[in-house]
């Protein structure tokens, strides 16, 4: 950390850089940047594409609208048109990963600014659209492939692309990726990827679990921050409204009526408000329209391009736009409702204020939201201006999760982990507590209050159940009779009966002649019992001897469905079993 620290001092302070010229780019990389408008390096530009184009991994700590993406286009461009290779049919040079579609997009039409004039072929493989045309588009090879985790792998499954002649990966909004679950689609790119590699991660935030995914893909990375974490831009004007959640919509309402001319982006907690809000504005004759995750591809192409274009005045979108709109005309950002991620609100008002411009974000807190608005300040480090409304005094704090755990992952209670007197543990007794004078009270239970003689009394009986149950359980076990008590068998209905061929309850004798206790029955006497008739049922109906069949009901019948041909003509059934005929003595 000293030596990259060093370093960064080195080339902030001795080597003062002031041109895209100093920067060391090729002449045709030169035109394209010079066509686009670009005269002077960001700061982040300046610092990170000399360490780029040294081959060093870089982690890159900036606010957003601060150019990052040519922090780490640039340099790549410059490094894959030196090295002159053409890419391998369905190989890639260059993978750039990115979480949302919108932020995918950007950063191709950014690269395809850059490369123009130029051999360098730029592919995009995001969700939502067709991946067999995406698959035709990576046959004949890719130079850079910007893409989303998600539909990359996808592609992989279907061998449509090779990743193991890739040499460059950059990461670029990692904290968001994170955040949306892509941790274990990362490890298994990284894995496909090409040896020796070049990594870049770029982000607006810093938290743990970015330093974390450092340093698992990064090889000893040089930190590159220009900004402390969390920090918005320094054209940015925030204010926050304390406001009712019922009077939220008609103070937007107003506020856009006053900047009717203005291109205003509003930011919704869900899909379903951020929908039912822009209808309602529609409905009160503003130019509106919405993007979220309900929204097909096209119907979100559609509506961006309409903002760009200014068909539309008035864009309500969910977080997933919050790092994919680059409009530098967006001059009003409306939290409509604060997130719940501080760092979500960094990315917000980062859409206005972009590459140099001025800008507002106005917040609008409700009661039930003046916890978040704390946490972004503390975030930020700033305290927001006040525009109007009154912040609620006397809020209780936020209440700690359920699930907190105290000492040795146990909840944590009054006693600082420990278990409170009264509360049951293990071995522990959960009638009553201890009073002030040391004497036992009765414990008041959620639903109703027990006395103690109540609670003995139920216990006694459930004890009484799970004997019964295990003594039932043990004599079906055993084979004792089913209501006998003592130990040699006898029964409340009388005696058991005995013989080899005696039918006991819920005993039938299976096709085999065996009982349902598993002995056997002798063939001598098993198919006369099974005919006999027991008292108080109805007598089985058998045929006689001469014809050889046997009865009805006879344990012998097949378990098949009866042949309505046997039936009709009064002939046996082939398929049944033939009776056992008795064994001579």
């Amino acid at each position: 950390m000293y030596s990259h620290a060093r370093h960064r001092y080195e080339l902030r302070k001795d080597i003062i850089l002031t041109t895209f010229t100093d920067l060391g780019l090729t002449p045709k990389l030169l035109a394209s940047i010079s066509a686009v408008g670009y005269e002077t390096p960001t700061p982040i530009q300046e610092q990170a594409i000399p360490l780029v184009m040294k081959g060093h991994d870089v982690m890159g700590l900036a606010q957003t609208g601060t150019g990052k993406t040519a922090a780490f286009g640039l340099p790549l461009v410059h490094k894959l048109m030196e090295e002159d290779i053409r890419p391998k049919p369905k190989g890639v040079r260059a993978l750039i990963l990115a979480p949302t579609r919108e932020l995918v997009n950007q950063i191709s039409d950014n690269l395809r600014q850059y490369v123009k004039k130029t051999p360098i072929w730029v592919n995009v493989v995001i969700g939502g659209q067709s991946i067999n045309k995406q698959a035709q588009a990576l046959a004949k090879g890719t130079d850079i492939l910007v893409a989303t985790p998600g539909r990359l792998l996808d592609l992989a499954d279907r061998k449509a692309l090779y990743l193991d002649t890739a040499t460059f990966l950059v990461l670029d909004e990692a904290d968001q990726m994170l955040d949306l679950g892509f941790i274990h689609s990362l490890r298994q790119i990284s894995k496909m990827l090409g040896t020796p590699r070049q990594t870049m991660l770029f982000s607006a935030t810093m938290p743990k679990q970015v330093e974390d995914l450092s340093k698992a893909f990064l090889n000893d990375p040089v930190r590159v921050q220009v900004s402390p974490p969390g920090k918005a831009a320094d054209k940015i004007e925030q204010c926050v409204h304390h406001v009712a959640a019922r009077d939220k919509t008609n103070l937007l309402k107003d506020c856009l009526i006053e900047r009717r001319d203005d291109l205003s982006l509003v930011f919704a907690r869900t899909k379903h408000g951020a929908e039912k809000l822009m209808k309602h504005l529609v409905d009160c004759g503003f130019k509106a329209d919405s993007i979220h995750g309900n929204k097909s591809q096209g119907q979100r192409d559609r509506a961006l391009r309409a903002f760009k274009k200014r068909d539309i005045d008035i864009l309500v979108a969910t977080d997933v736009a919050a790092r994919g709109i680059d409009i530098p005309a967006v001059s009003h950002v409306y939290n409509f409702n604060l997130p719940e991620v501080p760092e979500n609100y960094v990315h917000r008002i980062g859409r206005t204020a972009r590459a140099g411009a001025e800008g507002k974000a106005v917040a609008f807190c409700a009661p039930d939201e003046y916890h978040l608005l704390k946490q972004i300040e503390r975030l930020m480090a700033i305290s927001i201006r006040v525009e109007s409304g009154e912040e609620p005094e006397g809020m209780p704090a936020k209440k700690a999760s359920s699930n907190s755990r105290g000492r040795n992952g146990k909840p944590a209670g009054k006693s600082g982990g420990r278990r409170a007197s009264g509360h049951r543990g293990r071995g522990g007794d959960a009638r009553s507590e201890t009073s002030g004078n040391g004497s036992a009270k009765p414990k008041k239970f959620k639903n109703k209050q027990t006395s103690v003689a109540e609670y003995d009394a139920k216990e006694q009986r459930r004890k009484d159940r799970t004997s019964d149950t295990n003594r039932q359980e043990k004599r079906n076990t055993s084979g004792e009779g089913r209501f006998s008590n003592d130990k040699n068998g006898a029964s409340r209905r009388g005696p058991r009966p005995e013989g080899d061929g005696a039918q006991t309850r819920n005993r039938r004798p299976n096709r085999d002649g065996a009982n349902a206790s598993g002995k056997r029955q002798e063939a001598s006497g098993g198919q006369e019992n099974r005919n006999k008739a027991k008292p108080g049922q109805k007598p089985w109906k058998t045929k006689s001897a001469n014809s050889g069949a046997t009865g009805a009901h006879s344990s012998n019948k097949s378990r098949g469905p009866k042949s309505s041909n046997a039936k009709s003509s009064g002939k046996p059934n082939k398929n049944k079993r033939p009776a056992r005929r008795p064994q001579s003595a």
